[in-house]
């Protein structure tokens, strides 16, 4: 099994190959020392094992640089959002983050017309299938990958599209990537609930570790930060009931805008309170 240091080896390279001058690769190749050196520093408090982040502002973002006035790609807001979302998930493995979590897609979200709705399945389908591929990100990074929410509400192709990136990367060994999509969390506590229930055989009630054990996030750690960009302050019904110690931000970028800096204030914040949450879910599971 090849350790976090080379798998990043291995995604440099990779970069590499796709950049078309010699400067490009000096610039990158820069960029990466200069980042490990950064995480490092960084390292020296407490990271976050799970991250999770609610890509909010994508279309507000085309509408100001006036990208949906190109009939060609209606899409364009979102395909600059997926390039801030490898970006992000590049830095949060580089700095040791385990899981990454990202709301891409609401039950709510259907809601809006088809058009717009069949737009954002096929884009989601095609990049779920670029980073799939045998040079694509998943293998870079030995990225074991999860799609969490009622996935039969998806369009056929990007469900067998998901589908297959999850059976792909089933046993890698590198860090975790959930996306959440036709999701909300009262959708997946109600899963949970109706699946404990088939699940009782004989028992008298359903308990609160039965839904644990059901819900689409089973397996996973709690996250540690949950990060909704644009400066909203609502969960949108986000892993609800995942996040009882969990450090809630909002930074004010649209989300094609979040960077490195970015995500690096946002440790920096949750190390500033992790003795705060540390002790009081200490406190809160000692008298249980």
């Amino acid at each position: 099994m090849s350790t976090i240091s080379e798998r990043f080896s291995i995604l440099q390279s990779h970069l590499e190959k796709n950049c078309k001058s010699k400067i490009s690769k000096i610039s990158g190749y820069v960029g990466f020392i200069m980042r490990k050196l950064l995480f490092s520093v960084l390292s020296v408090g407490p990271i976050p094992a799970h991250v999770a982040i609610i890509m909010d502002g994508n279309r507000r973002f085309a509408k100001r640089r006036s990208l949906l006035q190109d009939s060609i790609d209606p899409a364009s807001g979102h395909r600059l959002g997926f390039r801030s979302l490898i970006s992000t998930i590049q830095y949060s493995f580089e700095m040791g983050v385990k899981c990454v979590t990202v709301y891409a897609f609401s039950i709510d979200n259907f809601k809006r017309s088809p058009q717009e709705v069949q737009m954002l399945m096929d884009l989601m389908r095609e990049k779920i299938e670029e980073m799939s591929a045998e040079d694509g990100v998943f293998k870079a990074l030995d990225v074991k990958i999860n799609f969490w929410g009622n996935l039969e509400l998806m369009t056929e192709p990007t469900r067998l599209s998901a589908k297959r990136a999850m059976d792909t990367t089933v046993h890698n060994k590198g860090p975790e990537l959930s996306v959440c999509v036709a999701y909300t969390s009262t959708n997946e506590i109600t899963h949970a609930i109706e699946a404990s229930v088939r699940d009782l055989k004989g028992k008298d009630q359903v308990q609160v570790s039965d839904l644990e054990r059901n819900l689409y996030s089973a397996g996973c750690v709690e996250p540690d930060i949950i990060i909704r960009t644009s400066g909203e302050t609502r969960l949108s019904n986000f892993l609800l009931w995942q996040s009882d110690f969990t450090h809630l931000q909002n930074p004010k970028p649209l989300w094609p805008e979040f960077s490195l800096r970015h995500l690096v204030w946002a440790v920096l914040e949750y190390q500033r309170v992790y003795a705060y949450l540390k002790n009081k879910k200490e406190g809160i599971e000692k008298n249980k």
